[in-house]
């Protein structure tokens, strides 16, 4: 069974910063890529940024030079730095794996963590 459990997220002020934490628990064999989705009330679910486990990096264009994405393979965390918060910002962040390879099925699969709010107040 794979887990996705997404922490950091919370209250705070325009031009403020927070970090994201998620871990992906389980017999975890391999995994292609984490990353963060958001979703804001009346929109769809976007990339924010993701990084591949070669450490390839994507972001989406609102978000360059403010967000950074990290990770840490040998634990399956995904990081998000994110600076300089605008009201914008404001969304259910989610955690995403994907081609995640369990050690019960071998077939590469996608898993999504419950998600965190973020709220940026202004």
């Amino acid at each position: 069974q794979v887990q996705l459990v997404e922490s950091g997220g919370g209250l705070v002020q325009v031009g403020g910063s927070l970090r994201l934490s998620c871990r992906a628990s389980g017999q975890i064999l391999n995994v292609g890529a984490m990353g963060w989705y958001r979703q804001a009330p009346g929109d769809q679910r976007a990339l924010v940024a993701k990084i591949s486990n070669t450490g390839t990096t994507e972001y989406t264009y609102s978000v360059k030079g403010r967000f950074t994405v990290s990770h840490d393979n040998t634990k399956n965390m995904v990081f998000l730095q994110m600076n300089s918060l605008k009201a914008e910002d404001t969304a259910v962040y989610y955690c995403k794996a994907e081609r995640l390879i369990h050690s019960t099925d071998p077939f590469p699969r996608d898993y999504w963590g419950q998600g965190t709010q973020v709220t940026v107040s202004s």
